[in-house]
C-alpha cells in the first residue's frame, strides 16, 4: 500500500511530519527530502523509496517521473491559472496554502488497476496537492474505491489523511487545474508524455477504467501511440463500455464523477459501482485463471 504527501516549508514542521505520512506505509521506507525550486518558491516533495530486496528499478523511475511533473511549466495558460487560484484563494479554504503546482500521479507502483481522469479541480488537487483530494469528485471516487478493496479509506481530505491505495494507480489527462475545467488540444498533447511514460513503467495495469470521455480519448490515444492496442480506430464512447485493448488490457468507460454529472443524476451511485465491480471481477477472473 503506497501514499504520497507534499508539502510546503511555511507548514509548522509537526504538520510536516504528518504529511511525510512515515506511519502509514506499510513497510520499510527511506523517505529522502528533495528541495525543488519552482516558481521561486521551495517545496518538498518526499521521494519515497522501498528498502528491500524486492525493490524494483521501475519504482524510482515513477518517483523520478513525479518529480519532474511537479517543476512542469509547458503551458503558460494553465501556470497562470493554478497560480493565481493558489494566490486568491476561496473564502472557506482561506486557512489553506495551495500546492499551486502540477499534481503527480500516485499509487500502488505494481497496481493492476489503473484509473485515467482529466485534471485536478482549482480548489481540490490544486489546493491539496493530490489527485482527486478535497473535492466532490473524491467524495465519489474514493468511497468507490474502498467498496471494491482499493483503497483504505472511503474519503480524500488532504494529503496527511492516511490514505492507502491498495493494487490501485491514480493518474490524469493533464496535471494543472485549467480554467472552467476545459483543456485546450495543445495542453493535452503538453502532457501526454508524462502519461505515456507512466504506461511503460507500470508493469502489471491488467484494467483502466477512463473517467469522463477525455480521459478515455486519452488513454486509447496513447495506448495507439505506443503501439500497444490491436484496435485500428477510438471505440465510441460510452458508460459501462468494456473494451479489450490487447490480450492482456480492458478499457472500461465511466462518466467521469463531476457535480455537473452526479447532480444532475446523469452518473447514479448505482452506475459508478458497476464499474468498478466489473473491474474488481476481471482482476480477480484473472487472479483464478492463472
Amino acid at each position: 500500500m503506497f501514499s504520497h504527501g507534499f508539502i510546503s516549508p511555511s507548514r509548522s514542521s509537526n504538520h510536516l511530519h504528518r504529511h511525510l505520512n512515515v506511519s502509514n506505509i506499510s513497510s520499510p521506507v527511506n523517505i529522502a527530502k528533495r528541495s525543488f525550486e519552482l516558481a521561486g518558491n521551495f517545496v518538498y516533495f518526499p521521494i519515497v523509496s522501498q528498502i528491500m530486496k524486492e525493490s524494483k528499478p521501475g519504482h524510482t523511475e515513477l518517483q523520478r517521473l513525479q518529480s519532474k511533473i511537479i517543476r512542469c511549466k509547458r503551458c503558460p495558460r494553465l501556470v497562470s491559472w493554478r497560480e493565481k487560484v493558489a494566490e486568491e484563494k476561496v473564502a472557506r479554504y482561506n486557512d489553506w496554502e495551495y500546492w499551486g503546482k502540477p499534481i503527480p500521479s500516485f499509487g500502488d507502483p505494481d497496481a493492476r488497476l489503473l484509473l485515467v481522469g482529466l485534471a485536478p479541480a482549482a480548489h481540490g488537487g490544486n489546493r491539496t496537492g493530490r489527485m482527486f483530494t478535497g473535492d466532490r469528485s473524491g467524495d465519489w471516487l474514493y468511497r468507490a474505491l474502498y467498496k471494491f478493496g482499493f483503497a483504505n479509506q472511503p474519503q480524500s481530505i488532504s494529503t496527511d489523511d492516511g490514505l492507502q491505495l491498495m493494487d490501485c494507480y491514480i493518474t490524469a489527462t493533464a496535471r494543472c487545474a485549467p480554467p472552467q475545467n476545459k483543456l485546450l488540444p495543445e495542453e493535452i498533447r503538453n502532457c501526454r508524455p508524462y502519461l505515456l511514460k507512466e504506461l511503460q513503467l507500470l508493469k502489471n495495469i491488467r484494467v483502466i477504467v477512463a473517467l469522463g470521455k477525455i480521459g478515455f480519448d486519452t488513454i486509447f490515444d496513447s495506448f495507439r501511440t505506443l503501439e500497444i492496442t490491436s484496435l485500428p480506430r477510438r471505440p465510441a464512447f460510452g458508460h459501462g463500455g468494456e473494451y479489450t485493448l490487447n490480450d492482456r488490457q480492458t478499457l472500461i468507460a465511466s462518466f467521469h464523477p463531476s457535480q455537473q454529472n452526479t447532480f444532475t443524476g446523469k452518473l447514479t451511485e448505482k452506475m459508478f459501482d458497476a464499474v468498478f465491480r466489473r473491474a474488481r471481477k476481471l482482476l480477480d477472473s484473472n487472479d483464478s485463471s492463472k
